[in-house]
């Protein structure tokens, strides 16, 4: 499986577990808390695996940064949220952010280094 495949399924876990917040009405309808719980304990647990091959620095930037962008566009097309030049100028800089942070040297991670050391 892609390296990025686990994260982003974990993005969407933890999209979908704020998006159920915003339903539950404040845990006060049994499914969406539910779908609460069982969303964003999914999603930890998928970054969880994720950090096993990720960066920590780079994994966190991703999951927090595209599900914040995410749960923007959401809160616009569901919930009929305003977009304004500021808030669109906000998801630009968040996604132009997750670029620069993916395109950043590697760093060396402990598996390479035990490697190099051998």
């Amino acid at each position: 499986m892609n390296r990025f495949m686990i994260l982003a399924i974990a993005i969407t876990a933890e999209v979908f577990a704020t998006a159920m917040l915003k339903v539950s009405d404040g845990f006060s309808v049994l499914l969406p808390s539910i779908g609460v719980v069982a969303g964003y304990l999914f999603s930890f647990y998928l970054l969880s695996l994720a950090l096993r091959i990720i960066p920590l620095s780079l994994a966190y930037a991703i999951w927090s940064g595209a599900g914040a962008a995410l749960s923007v566009m959401i809160g616009i097309f569901f919930w009929g949220e305003a977009m304004d030049l500021l808030k669109f100028s906000g998801i630009a800089l968040i996604v132009a952010g997750i670029v620069l942070l993916n395109s950043s040297k590697a760093p060396v991670t402990e598996e390479k280094r035990a490697v190099s050391n051998n």
